[in-house]
């Protein structure tokens, strides 16, 4: 697992990242009601808004943490939001196929990210 400074799960499988949310976010953000998320086979670039978050405190955007296309997103959080709040680690928001493989190594690693919080 891999962190971003905003609060981002990283998880890579094959030559797919996995990306969510922490639990440190969910808990900032609150009772999680509306989550609207990228089209499969977009292309991204690092940086870009693809995921709006809405909760009973604001709304947020997740943005992408590597530039590449999105190759599959969790259209049950459409119909259940608040799973990102039961289980952060588990209610991943979208895979992407990142266009340099070894982007994921420049994120921090789970001791820096809990520096990061605390």
């Amino acid at each position: 697992m891999k962190y971003t400074d905003d609060h981002e799960w990283l998880r890579a499988e094959g030559d797919e990242i996995v990306v969510g949310i922490t639990k440190h976010a969910s808990e900032q953000l609150g009772d999680v009601v509306f989550i609207e998320l990228p089209e499969e086979g977009t292309d991204v670039i690092a940086g870009d808004e693809i995921v709006v978050i809405e909760s009973v405190k604001a709304a947020s955007d997740i943005t992408a943490p590597v530039g590449g296309t999105i190759t599959a997103v969790n259209t049950a959080l459409a119909d259940a939001p608040g799973d990102v709040n039961a289980d952060p680690m588990a209610a991943w928001f979208f895979r992407i196929k990142p266009a340099d493989p070894a982007a994921i190594e420049g994120f921090k690693d789970e001791a820096a990210y809990k520096a990061l919080v605390d």
